[in-house]
C-alpha cells in the first residue's frame, strides 16, 4: 500500500490570500475540502507538502517502508485520474506540460523534495512520465473556487449521500425536487423553502436552517452551520462548518467559523475562516459597465484580468468588516485585516491592515492574535502556538505590501 502526500506547487501563490494560513489541500470547494475529496477517492489518509512556515501545523508523513505518491493538491480527483495514479510504477509520474500531476517515489529515495522559494515540490528528474488519461478540474485562481463550486457540490452530494438516507423533513417546509435534498442526522430545518430544481441541497449534521429562509440549489450547509431567519441564498453557495449566514448570498463559498449574520449582499465571493462581516456589509460583484473584473494577484504583485464578469469579495482568514462596509467589485482582502468606515476601501487590502476608504494603517500583530484567541474561545477552542507562529510569519512576509 502506498503513502499519499498532497503537495502545493506554484499555484499556491495564485490562491493567496486563502492559502496564507493553509495548504491548497485544505481549501473547501463544494461540500468537502480538497483533502477530504482525495482521501475519500483513495480510501486512505493523506499528509501535506507545503510552504515551510505551514509545515509544522500541516506535517508531511514520509513513509520509509512504503512507496510514496505525491499528488498535486490543486487538482480535484475523478475516478479515471485516481485509477491512473494508483497504477503508477516506481519512479513514474503523470505530467502535463511542465505541471506535475502525480509522482510515485522509490521508498528508499527521500531526497525527492526540491525547495523553490516558498514551494516544495517533487523532483522527478529521470522519472518515466505519462500524460493524463482524462480531463480534470484544476484550481488556478481564487475565483475558481466560486466558479466551480456548483459543480463540486453536485459531485460531493452524490459521493456523500450514496446509500445514505435523509432524515424526514418537517412538514413546515416547502420542498421542490425533494429527492435532491438531503438533511443529515441532527439537523433542524423549520419553515424554510428549499428548491433543488437546478441542483442538490445538502444540509449537514446538526446544522440549522431557520424559518423564512429561501434556498435554491446547488447549496451546501456543512455540519453545525446556521442559516438565519429570512436568508435568501442562491445556487452555487457553500456555508462551511460552524459558520452563520444571513441576508442575501449568491454563488459564494464561506468557510468554517465565519459569520455573515445580518442583512447585506455577498455574491461570487470566497470568505476565509474566522471572518466576520458586520451588519449590512455589501459586496459588489458586477461593474457598472459590465466589463471583466480585475483582481489583485499576489504572484504578479498587481491586478490581473479575471475574465469574469461577476466577481465579488475574496477575504483571507481572520479578517473583519464593520457595519455598513461597502466592498467594490473584485476586492481582495488579506489575512487578519480590520475594515471599517465610510466609502469603499481599496480594491486590494493587504494583510493586517486597519481602516478603510479614509486610509489604512497596520493592525498590530499582538492585537490580531488576541482577537483570534477570543474568537476561538467563544467556540470552546484554543488558538495554538503553531497558528500564532503562522500569523506572525504572514505579518512579516506581507509587511512590504502595507
Amino acid at each position: 500500500m502506498s503513502n499519499y502526500i498532497l503537495f502545493d506547487d506554484a499555484t499556491r501563490r495564485h490562491l493567496l490570500p486563502l492559502t496564507f494560513t493553509r495548504p491548497i489541500a485544505d481549501l473547501r470547494i463544494g461540500i468537502q475540502t480538497i483533502r477530504q475529496k482525495w482521501q475519500s477517492a483513495l480510501n486512505q489518509s493523506t499528509s501535506t507538502l507545503t510552504a515551510p512556515y505551514l509545515q509544522a501545523l500541516f506535517p508531511m508523513n514520509w513513509a520509509k517502508n512504503k512507496t510514496n505518491v505525491f499528488i498535486n493538491s490543486s487538482i480535484l480527483p475523478n475516478k479515471i485520474l485516481v485509477k491512473q495514479i494508483q497504477n503508477l510504477g516506481i519512479n513514474e509520474a503523470i505530467v502535463e506540460g511542465k505541471m506535475i500531476i502525480a509522482a510515485k517515489s522509490d521508498k528508499s529515495h527521500p531526497h525527492i523534495l526540491h525547495k523553490s522559494t516558498n514551494e516544495q515540490i517533487p523532483l522527478i528528474t529521470n522519472y518515466s512520465t505519462h500524460s493524463p488519461k482524462t480531463t480534470y478540474r484544476k484550481l488556478n485562481h481564487v475565483w475558481d473556487l466560486f466558479l466551480y463550486n456548483a459543480e463540486a457540490i453536485q459531485v460531493d452530494f452524490e459521493e456523500l449521500t450514496h446509500n445514505q438516507n435523509s432524515t424526514i423533513p418537517s412538514a413546515t417546509n416547502t420542498l421542490i425536487n425533494q429527492n435532491q435534498i438531503f438533511i443529515a442526522e441532527g439537523a433542524s430545518v423549520q419553515g424554510a423553502f428549499l428548491n433543488a430544481t437546478d441542483g442538490p441541497i445538502y444540509i449537514g449534521k446538526n446544522a440549522t436552517v431557520m424559518e423564512g429562509s429561501l434556498i435554491r440549489g446547488p447549496f451546501a450547509l456543512c455540519d453545525y452551520g446556521v442559516v438565519k431567519m429570512g436568508a435568501k441564498i442562491y445556487g452555487g453557495t457553500t456555508i462551511g462548518p460552524y459558520a452563520k449566514v444571513g441576508g442575501e448570498v449568491s454563488n459564494s463559498v464561506i468557510w468554517g467559523y465565519s459569520n455573515k449574520g445580518h442583512d447585506g449582499f455577498l455574491g461570487n465571493s470566497v470568505i476565509g475562516a474566522w471572518c466576520n462581516l458586520g451588519a449590512d456589509t455589501n459586496s459588489s460583484n458586477l461593474k457598472n459597465n459590465y466589463s471583466k473584473v480585475k483582481v489583485w494577484n499576489y504572484s504578479e504583485e498587481g491586478f490581473v484580468t479575471s475574465n469574469q464578469q461577476f466577481c465579488g469579495l475574496i477575504m483571507g482568514d481572520h479578517s473583519k468588516s464593520g457595519i455598513n462596509t461597502m466592498f467594490n467589485t473584485g476586492t481582495v482582502v488579506g489575512a487578519a485585516a480590520n475594515i471599517f468606515g465610510s466609502n469603499f476601501p481599496p480594491k486590494f487590502v493587504p494583510s493586517f491592515s486597519w481602516g478603510g476608504g479614509e486610509g489604512l494603517t497596520t493592525h498590530k500583530i499582538e492585537k490580531a492574535i488576541d482577537t483570534a484567541r477570543r474568537m476561538y474561545a467563544r467556540r470552546n477552542l484554543q488558538f495554538s502556538t503553531l497558528e500564532e507562529d503562522i500569523l506572525k510569519t504572514i505579518f512579516e512576509q506581507t509587511a512590504f505590501l502595507r
